[in-house]
């Protein structure tokens, strides 16, 4: 493959944004502001070259995978889908959030198998680093096997606690940013009788294809085997731990929750919902993720912290793109033009950090004898960016538009 140089885009840097040219060859950044030397010249004056995303948790795959509620394609036509589609979005790594779920349906065990399969047999074709965060329900027992063989794959998941089981039964008095730590005895439950509870039920039900009655008498049967959930975390934690695998906790809202999962290994802090939550993972040193939709939007549509003013507090590592591809460009927009940060900064949270977290320390800045994953990006002043070509290990994963040179002019005053 012939080497690219990469002529005169404002590059962003780990901690600056300057005029440079970017060479790369075999997959590799092989230099900065250095000779031509026989590489093809893309001329990308008055563009944005960045470090292409590192997606931490994304599940808006399953959108491809579930187009209609309870109706599904064919999953190596969606994961073919969802790989263009980060392409085309500048996400050069992705985390496939595959939720476990001792529901049927779009989140079943059986789904995550056929998706674990079809991964495997797509992987040649597949664009984009394509790997998985294992979101893991925890009183799904029967996702142990899957588990245990995804751990042993050559291109590393990550794995994800969450119990979505007792935010489904929390008694409505009780706030989901207050929701007391999963395990804590005299748990308070919601009546099933409540309206709210049964339009709750309906919802998953539709998702799962079941009736709302069925799906309710599968819940009451998992809730029974709460007294076997610690020992199954603590199992599948130790495999993790095994594998080297990172791991995350989803949801937290209490601090004892935080700190049982960071105790048994689960050092990410994945969307905190209360401020007390963000602390503690602060001063423990620990990785924090929120949703890059949060960002772009302003705020949580959940009611929990808001990204920007965790990240001004410095209480946000990571955006992750959470249920919208668009959203970690978009997130870069919004908090640019708010001034929340410097870009590079900004930029960090959507590459450096999150490949940082994962344990990846091939990719996520510029800089020689790294991957080249890279973004192109057409950004005038006042108007949102548009991706122009994404680079994944030097491979053309998307490109738009021909590349014609810009004056610097046409570049946002704060990239510049």
């Amino acid at each position: 493959m012939r080497a690219e140089l990469i002529e005169g885009a404002r590059v962003v840097l780990e901690d600056r944004v300057e005029i440079a040219s970017v060479r790369i060859e075999a997959g590799r950044i092989t230099g900065i502001d250095v000779a031509r030397d026989g590489a093809a010249v893309i001329p990308a004056r008055g563009r944005l070259l960045a470090p292409a995303f590192v997606d931490a948790h994304g599940d808006a795959f399953e959108r491809q995978v579930m187009p209609r509620p309870g109706v599904m394609v064919p999953v190596e036509t969606a994961l073919l889908e969802t790989d263009r589609q980060l392409a085309a979005n500048g996400i050069a790594t992705a985390y496939h959030a595959l939720t476990l779920s001792w529901e049927p349906g779009l989140r079943s065990v059986d789904t995550g198998w056929q998706i674990l399969r079809a991964l495997e047999r797509l992987r040649p074709r597949l664009t984009v680093d394509n790997r998985l965060q294992l979101r893991w329900e925890t009183f799904c027992h029967e996702a142990e096997p899957l588990i245990s063989q995804a751990l042993t794959s050559a291109d590393r998941p990550a794995l994800a606690f969450n119990d979505h089981t007792t935010s489904m039964l929390l008694h409505p008095d009780v706030a989901v940013q207050d929701r007391p730590f999963d395990q804590v005895a005299g748990y308070p439950v919601t009546p099933f009788d409540a309206p709210r509870f049964q339009k709750k039920m309906a919802d998953h039900a539709r998702r799962a294809h079941v009736s709302p009655e069925e799906y309710v008498a599968l819940l009451t049967g998992v809730w029974a085997r709460r007294a076997e959930v610690p020992a199954h975390v603590a199992r599948m934690a130790a495999l993790a731990r095994s594998a080297n695998a990172p791991m995350l906790s989803h949801d937290d809202s209490q601090v004892e929750t935080r700190a049982y999962y960071r105790n048994l290994g689960a050092t990410v802090a994945e969307f905190p919902m209360h401020e007390r939550v963000f602390l503690a993972a602060r001063a423990a040193g620990d990785p924090i993720i929120l949703g890059a939709p949060n960002a772009m939007r302003g705020g949580s549509h959940l009611g929990s912290p808001g990204a920007a003013a965790m990240i001004a507090r410095g209480l946000c590592d990571i955006l992750a793109s959470d249920y919208f591809y668009p959203a970690m460009l978009g997130a870069m927009v919004r908090l640019q033009a708010d001034r929340v940060a410097p870009l590079p900064v900004l930029w960090n949270l959507v590459s450096l950090n999150p490949a940082r977290a994962m344990g990846l320390t091939d990719r996520g800045r510029i800089a020689p004898g790294l991957r080249a994953d890279l973004l192109l990006l057409d950004w005038p002043e006042g108007q949102p960016p548009a991706p122009l070509r994404t680079w994944v290990a030097g491979r053309g994963g998307y490109s738009a538009l021909p590349l014609l040179p810009l004056p610097e002019a046409a570049l946002p005053e704060a990239a510049l």
